[in-house]
């Protein structure tokens, strides 16, 4: 009787440990692109983009590494937030290392040129074999143990508030247009908001400015969030005041290249933002200059010529979460 009460108690326990695991998140590396692994404490992975292709495989082989190290052997769930290159052009690669089970996009390509047609259609090629979604605003991508809300997607933005949100954005009355802002395949970047437990984390691809106007003014349709992936790797036609500021995160990361992203503008409004604790850099950003990186601590990679060293996120569900540098091992937690 004893040892059965010894084994449901070893039982319990495990199952504990089980419930209590975090979710991780992979910042990697892909020189200005996008590559970012979600691992669900269900053990359901979703990575979202690929980075770029050629550059000896390079995107792809950092890609490998990291899920190597994460213990990923396939991908549940692949998001391509939109067709650039930096974001799908590594999938030919990816797609020999990993079984892909579905495809999350915004639909279909709306660049003509003939790159982005041969591109869209490398990347049909593996959509067709696996099973496709269509996600579209207020759709959830259906990941065990997490939530993941689709906030945007093919030009459009939700049209409601999201569960607490909605409250009235002040600094709507100061956003001007941007006559000059562009209309590709950046603007119908699919927006994530990711929620495991009570910690959030937002990822809006490379939206920019009028699609966080949308997403924040009149009203607030977010709410506060945790972290925040600098949108369009913290480039300056993003991360406006109206968006960070209403959203109050403690933390941005950046998914800059030592020569693309990471403008001196976006960066000190991040820095400026009222609560937010710390600016991680995936790249030192080597135009800004000092005053507009970082502290050497923050960055994941200080040199041009690097080994791409990643970033890690792990989140409790009580919102608490340590943020990891891989080069240094340098790791922070926000309570």
């Amino acid at each position: 009787m004893r040892f059965l009460w010894t084994c449901a108690l070893l039982a319990a326990s495990a199952i504990s440990l089980s419930a209590a695991k975090n979710l991780e998140v992979y910042f990697i590396d892909v020189e200005g692109g996008q590559s970012t692994l979600f691992v669900s404490p269900s053990g359901e992975t979703m990575l979202m983009d690929v980075g770029y292709a050629g550059f000896n495989h390079r995107d792809p082989e950092r890609i490998a590494a990291v899920a190597k190290l994460a213990g990923v052997k396939k991908i549940d769930y692949l998001v391509i937030s939109h067709f650039h290159s930096d974001h799908v052009g590594g999938l030919y690669d990816v797609a020999q290392k990993f079984p892909i089970r579905n495809f999350v996009d915004h639909g279909v390509n709306t660049e003509t040129d003939k790159d982005s047609v041969v591109r869209f259609n490398m990347y049909s090629s593996f959509r067709d074999k696996g099973t496709h979604i269509l996600a579209k605003p207020g759709d959830t991508i259906p990941i065990k143990g997490l939530d993941v809300k689709v906030l945007a997607g093919a030009g459009v933005t939700l049209t409601a508030p999201l569960p607490g949100a909605g409250q009235t954005n002040p600094e709507c009355s100061t956003y001007h247009n941007d006559p000059g802002e562009e209309t590709g395949e950046n603007q119908q970047s699919l927006g994530l908001l990711i929620t495991f437990g009570s910690f959030r984390i937002l990822d809006l691809g490379d939206l920019t400015s009028s699609r966080e106007h949308e997403l924040v003014c009149p009203i607030n349709k977010i709410g506060a969030v945790d972290v925040l992936v600098a949108s369009h790797h913290m480039g300056a036609a993003a991360n406006t005041p109206q968006l960070v500021h209403v959203i109050h995160p403690k933390v941005a990361i950046s998914n800059n290249g030592p020569r693309k992203g990471g403008k001196p503008a976006a960066w000190q409004t991040l820095h400026d933002t009222p609560g937010l604790q710390d600016i991680w850099q995936l790249h030192y950003a080597i135009a800004a200059g000092k005053d507009h990186n970082s502290p050497d601590t923050f960055l994941a990679n200080i040199d041009e010529q690097c080994e791409g060293k990643w970033l890690r996120l792990t989140a409790d569900k009580d919102a608490s979460f340590t943020v990891f540098n891989s080069r240094n091992k340098y790791e922070k937690t926000y309570h």
